[in-house]
């Protein structure tokens, strides 16, 4: 099946790939992440072959599938298998980069308004307990066009600037950023480069080496079709030797691979299926897909402002498969963003990410394969 075929016949046969309700408009890939059948049948293997003998696969038999899905993974986006590990997830990934690193008093720590909320709790927590100073790029919404996120973060950058945390696709507001034109920004002001790369593999086409950031965190059970549960913590040999995960465990002094191959005992199937998973993304058209994706999350926007009358949070070209579109209501707080999301769920089946910003209220709407325009027009007729 490719992902450029859009009959009702297809999208049918590609939705049944998937083992999602087909009652409900599932508009929200980019909250959770939904692995496909074929993803979900190879995890249920490794999982019974686990269990038929725990201690000859944890012990024996584990570390060396877990690299070769590490170097399977890493190939995908152009990197080398000895620069990538497993983590939970791309917060986790951040978590083990900035609780590894030194800071001073006086020092400061550059991020943008468009975060991960999470992550900016992180920073907050890491600058409080070092006496660092967190600065933010405010970046404006909706954004005009892309240099005014070159031009805040460039503004904010400073001698005292030590590290900058960029997001690849910023979660709230869908936004891709610049990220290789502000790693550069970053290394010629004397900063080292964080990227959550949260919502990337999978949705853009990725270069890991090629973007010139000291560390890259990203999920696979996003946008790569990776069951649930799964991130990577990419680092080049020159920013692997400082790095430890969040559980210090056998591996402690032993190298970047040992340390965060081993953190205790977990389910390890998520990253076994990596393979599986991208195998399954290419099935689907791998290139093709994403340009399909962002092609129809871009078409289901564009109707649903031209519907409400309102405009998206960005340009176009801003976008990938995820999209932001000011809502024509006047409550914009986090309460009433909650509050329609639920009424949207439970009394209309429609499942899309709600957002309270810039003063109002904004969906995103994101497309994987097995969505079509029909799908959003059921949410632009109940608003």
């Amino acid at each position: 099946m490719t992902a450029m075929s859009g009959s009702p016949a297809d999208n049918a046969a590609a939705r049944a790939e998937w083992p999602l309700d087909p009652a409900v408009a599932y508009l929200n890939h980019g909250g959770y992440g939904v692995a496909p059948n074929a993803v979900l049948a190879r995890q249920a293997c490794w999982r019974r072959r686990i269990e038929a003998n725990p201690m000859q696969f944890m012990t024996r038999e584990l570390v060396p599938l877990w690299r070769q899905a590490a170097a399977t993974l890493a190939a995908h986006l152009g990197a080398r298998g000895d620069d990538l590990v497993f983590v939970a997830n791309a917060t986790a990934g951040c978590n083990a980069v900035l609780r590894s690193l030194d800071f001073r008093p006086g020092d400061e720590i550059l991020t943008t308004s468009l975060g991960y909320g999470a992550v900016a709790k992180a920073l907050r927590y890491v600058a409080a307990r070092s006496g660092a100073t967190l600065v933010t790029a405010e970046i404006p919404l909706p954004l005009a066009d892309g240099a005014a996120i070159g031009a805040a973060v460039s503004a904010r950058l400073g001698p005292r600037t030590r590290l900058v945390v960029l997001d690849h696709i910023a979660s709230s507001s869908a936004l891709m950023l610049p990220v290789t034109e502000l790693a550069r920004l970053a290394h010629q002001a004397g900063a080292r480069v964080l990227i959550d790369g949260a919502h990337a593999p999978g949705q853009v086409p990725l270069d890991l080496p090629r973007i010139g950031a000291d560390w890259y965190v990203g999920n696979c059970h996003k946008w790569l079709m990776a069951p649930r549960g799964c991130g990577f913590l990419w680092a080049p040999a020159a920013g692997q030797a400082e790095l430890h995960p969040l559980a210090i465990s056998h591996g402690y002094g032993q190298g970047f691979l040992a340390e965060f191959e081993w953190t205790g005992t977990l389910d390890p199937t998520p990253f076994l299926c990596v393979p599986d998973a991208i195998a399954c993304h290419n099935r689907f058209g791998g290139p093709e897909l994403m340009a399909r994706n962002r092609h129809l999350a871009l078409e289901a926007a564009q109707m649903l402002a031209a519907r409400w009358g309102t405009a998206l949070g960005g340009p176009e070209d801003g976008f990938a498969a995820m999209v932001t579109v000011r809502l024509p209501l006047p409550e914009a707080t986090h309460d009433a963003a909650v509050a329609l999301q639920r009424r949207l769920a439970s009394e209309h089946r429609i499942e899309t990410a709600i957002m309270a910003q810039a003063g109002a209220l904004w969906v995103r709407v994101a497309a994987q394969v097995y969505n079509q325009l029909a799908d959003y027009e059921r949410l632009a007729a109940v608003l």
